[in-house]
């Protein structure tokens, strides 16, 4: 298994776990992704508390590139900041461990988002169908941004997440 850290060996990607792909509502997934993020796991409660404090605490041009990267390739945004969704993706699923967030798609290619909870670590899984050739181009051309930008978002997360008993550098 090969497995990717980032500098501060915070965040790993990782292969998907089997049984992550089980909350997904896509149907067929034509391209998955997951890390994993070193983090304290008693820091917050549930998943979605997790998956709220990693894209809705981001800082406001992390947050502003986010979107406007998932509008630029298609996706539709819950923008009415309902309890509903976190940074305009729907809550799909969520259970105290995990939230399975997703996000349908003007061009045929809907995506989710899965955080998870472990024991030592937090699973962030993507998952991706194309579902024309136009998806399959646009994803093509974007997907290693999109693994530089989840692990950067990640990363970043991780080092503004820090866990009261753990000393700030």
């Amino acid at each position: 298994e090969t497995v990717m850290r980032s500098k501060a060996n915070r965040v790993s990607q990782i292969a998907v776990p089997r049984g992550a792909r089980a909350p997904s509502t896509l149907g067929r997934i034509d391209y998955q992704d997951a890390f994993l993020v070193n983090i304290d796991p008693g820091a917050y409660q549930t998943a979605e508390q997790w998956a709220r404090a990693i894209f809705e605490d981001a800082p406001f041009d992390v947050r502003v590139g986010l979107i406007s990267g998932w509008s630029a390739i298609g996706l539709k945004l819950d923008k009415s900041r309902s309890g509903r969704s976190v940074l305009g993706w729907q809550v799909r699923d969520s259970a105290r461990d995990y939230v399975l967030l997703g996000a349908d798609s003007r061009i045929g290619m809907p995506g989710e988002l899965l955080v998870k909870c472990q024991p030592e670590a937090l699973l962030f899984a993507t998952f991706v169908r194309h579902d024309n050739l136009i998806a399959r181009r646009v994803w093509a051309a974007v997907q290693a941004k999109h693994v530089r930008i989840v692990r950067d978002t990640l990363d970043e997360a991780s080092r503004r997440i820090q866990p009261a008993t753990r000393k700030i550098q």
